[in-house]
């Protein structure tokens, strides 16, 4: 590990805090970047994104995704998790601080408001900036693709319902341009690209230009990272600065949420012996979301200036900074997990096979 990445929690700080430093000295800039969208999807972001992600995904070998049903385990577990768990215990979470504990401190008029912004933001799963959070635990890269590809599918058809369950709508408008382009930009564009760049470098058989390649572009997708933080937090400097105390405050159940999420998902993977490098991706599709369609979807139902699209922006300014705690926490405690005899049998048995 380089310096630089040694370091990466000192650059991020660093960076949020010279993003809404930004976004407060030169608003007109940060306007004039976050006007640049289709569909409410950034497309500066969009590209820091795929300089994240394409590196991770020129590691996968399309012939071996066949063999990604023998963590069925993980895949079952993350998909509990995203469907059966996480919107409805922000609902909770929700209720519970915004609602009850946070109201003295909170506009009355938004409190609704704010529990909808949360739930929408729960209800939508991570795409492409999960494989950022798979690459830093050293995730087994053909599960996270499946697993993203899978919820993906599982979005069109579940997203609309359980969101029009927990907000007691009769029906709600869905961004499908959003949610069709995101997955579009951030998930078939970038894996084509990466499979034409792998079969080009490993034409022949040999996987040394490949290796060159992923070793030169390693600092700049972090690079991208931290500039990915900068635009987020440079586009809601005004917001940050203006109503710190109610960002706080909604802040609390997402964070709660994050890492309940994450610590249930891993502690059933380890109970079901699934091995690390699909506990940690798992665990991390288990608490990330899809901040794009979120805050698309509260806008379309709430409007831009709702409590609803606050929360939900929110979401996206803690995303980064918690995701790499939890990647820290997977990181950390490996030895700790594989301990467990679930695991330790499975393992055995892999390498018996």
């Amino acid at each position: 590990m380089s310096a630089f990445e040694r370091y990466l929690t000192l650059w991020v700080a660093l960076c949020i805090l010279a993003g809404i430093a930004l976004g407060h000295a030169l608003p007109g800039l940060f306007h004039l970047v976050a006007a640049i969208e289709v569909a409410r999807v950034n497309l500066p972001v969009a590209a820091l994104i795929w300089l994240m992600i394409i590196p991770m995904l020129l590691k996968i070998d399309f012939a071996a995704l066949a063999g990604v049903g023998k963590h069925w385990r993980g895949i079952g577990v993350t998909l509990l998790v995203n469907w059966a768990v996480k919107p409805f215990s922000m609902a909770l979470l929700g209720w519970i601080f915004i609602g009850w504990l946070f109201r003295p401190w909170l506009p009355e008029a938004e409190i609704e408001s704010y529990i909808a912004g949360l739930i929408i933001l729960a209800a939508a799963p991570c795409t492409a900036m999960v494989f950022v959070w798979s690459n830093l635990t050293k995730g087994e890269p053909h599960f996270t693709l499946s697993q993203v590809a899978l919820n993906d599918a599982i979005m069109v058809v579940a997203f609309a319902p359980i969101v029009a369950l927990l907000l007691g709508l009769s029906a709600i408008t869905v961004p499908w341009s959003t949610l069709v382009l995101s997955v579009v930009l951030y998930i078939v564009v970038p894996v084509i690209a990466a499979q034409l760049i792998r079969r080009a470098l490993i034409r022949g058989g040999s996987t040394a230009r490949l290796d060159a390649l992923l070793a030169r572009l390693r600092p700049l997708s972090l690079l991208a990272l931290l500039a990915t933080l900068v635009l987020l937090f440079g586009f809601q400097g005004e917001q940050i600065i203006a109503q710190p105390g109610v960002i706080a405050l909604l802040a609390v159940p997402i964070l709660i949420q994050v890492y309940f999420n994450a610590g249930l998902a891993y502690l059933m993977n380890r109970w079901a012996g699934e091995a690390h490098c699909v506990a940690g991706p798992s665990a991390l599709i288990g608490a990330s979301n899809f901040f794009e369609l979120a805050v698309a979807a509260a806008i379309s139902l709430f409007g831009f200036q709702s409590g609803a699209a606050l929360a939900t922006v929110v979401g996206v300014l803690i995303e980064v900074p918690v995701m790499l705690s939890v990647v820290w926490i997977v990181n950390r405690s490996k030895c700790w997990y594989e301990r467990a005899p679930a695991v330790a049998a499975n393992a055995t048995s892999a390498r018996e096979a």
